[in-house]
């Protein structure tokens, strides 16, 4: 049995090698190359959306609600991960541009939810290629496989650090 699966199965944290962590050389670690590759994305995005008077984050929070809809905004905030008073911020510019409504969430009349409006879902359209190419540039290194692999890891990532692991 390979150190991460015994690790795994132990529940020892101590066995699990510390190949993340860098090298003697000064590698950087797993969790500074993760930020630097959000950045570069956040940063991509921002150039992409940018003619239409759009930040990264705002974009994110839109295509939250194309695969979620009729989220509250603490909901959404949760999901695009920022705060919720930036949420807020962000639902007002959003409304002002018409690219999201609010209406009365139709299973409980007393929560306020929102949602893309057509002009919203219109806008994440024109962007879908470019934003599909930036994905493409940035694993334009790897394999089939390895993305496969890479976007099974980051899943468990985000798992392990949100408490959601798999039963």
């Amino acid at each position: 049995m390979a150190p991460r699966e015994a690790a795994r199965e132990s529940g020892s944290a101590d066995a699990r090698p510390r190949l993340s962590r860098g090298t003697e050389q000064g590698e950087p670690t797993l969790l500074y190359v993760m930020k630097q590759v959000e950045l570069a994305v956040r940063s991509a995005l921002d150039d992409i959306v940018r003619p239409d008077g759009l930040t990264a984050l705002q974009y994110t929070a839109l295509t939250v609600l194309e695969r979620h809809p009729n989220l509250t905004s603490a909901q959404l905030a949760r999901n695009s991960f920022v705060t919720a008073q930036a949420m807020a911020d962000m639902v007002s510019a959003l409304r002002d541009l018409g690219l999201i409504e609010r209406h009365r969430d139709e299973s409980d009349r007393r929560r306020l939810v929102l949602a893309l409006t057509s002009d919203g879902r219109k806008l994440l359209g024109r962007y879908r290629d470019q934003v599909a190419a930036l994905e493409d540039r940035m694993l334009v290194g790897l394999t089939d496989r390895q993305v496969v692999r890479m976007r099974e890891s980051l899943l468990s990532c985000r798992a392990a650090l949100t408490g959601h692991l798999p039963q």
